[in-house]
Parts: structure tokens; C-alpha cells; sequence
């Protein structure tokens, strides 16, 4: 499940770290948070709880579509599918990295983000 990997802040202000929780250990340290922030995102596409992912089961957006859910959510630019549900990774305009469910995404005014499965179907 998307959440394996988290940030936690350490000591400094460049001091930040990625857990992971499957592992119960650090999978980086010492990275600024926008680092270890991304470090997360890209974990969360190469591994699930039970180790690697399926890469059948992980689609990155390229161009990254701009995409709204309840209000502005930013650019998606990869999906993964649990649970037979696809989980798009949206990058927000503050930086941060969510992970937002396919029936809560919608285009920006300017174009539509399709999950993976419409794509391959068309």
C-alpha cells in the first residue's frame, strides 16, 4: 500500500529522513526535505509492502498533466494500482507529493488524465 515510505525530520533543517515501515529502518538520512520527499515518492513506485512492485502496475504521466481533485491539487505525473484501484501521484504546488485516488482526480481546465486502464483500453 502507497505509505510505505515516510518522512521524518531529524535533527537539522537538512536533516530529514526516509523510514521505511516495511523494513522498520531508514532508507536515507541526512537529505533536506524536498529530497527526502522525493526519495518517497520514487520508493512508492518501485516497492510495495511485500517488496518490489508489479511494474504492470505502476504507469508514469509523461508530459505530468495538471489535475484537480476537491479543489487545485497540482500535476500528476505516475499512477500505481492497489488494491485493483489506481492511485495517481500528484505533486502540489507547495511541493509536497499526495497520492490521490482515481474517482477523486479531474482535469485541470486544460486536459483530461485518464487512468492507465482507459488508456491501454483505447
Amino acid at each position: 500500500m502507497v505509505g510505505r515510505f515516510n518522512v521524518r525530520p531529524g535533527d537539522g533543517v537538512d536533516d530529514w529522513s526516509v523510514w521505511d515501515n516495511a523494513m522498520n529502518g531508514h532508507r536515507g538520512r541526512g537529505l533536506s526535505q524536498a529530497e527526502a520527499s522525493e526519495v518517497a515518492a520514487e520508493l512508492e513506485l518501485q516497492y510495495d509492502v511485500h517488496g518490489a512492485r508489479d511494474q504492470a502496475n505502476v504507469r508514469r504521466v509523461s508530459p505530468p498533466v495538471p489535475v484537480d481533485a476537491w479543489q487545485r491539487a497540482g500535476v500528476l505525473d505516475a499512477w500505481v494500482r492497489e488494491q485493483g484501484r489506481w492511485l495517481g501521484r500528484v505533486r502540489m504546488p507547495d511541493g509536497r507529493i499526495g497520492w490521490i485516488d482515481q474517482s477523486e482526480l479531474r482535469a485541470a481546465p486544460s486536459r483530461q488524465p485518464a487512468p492507465p486502464e482507459a488508456r491501454e483500453a483505447g
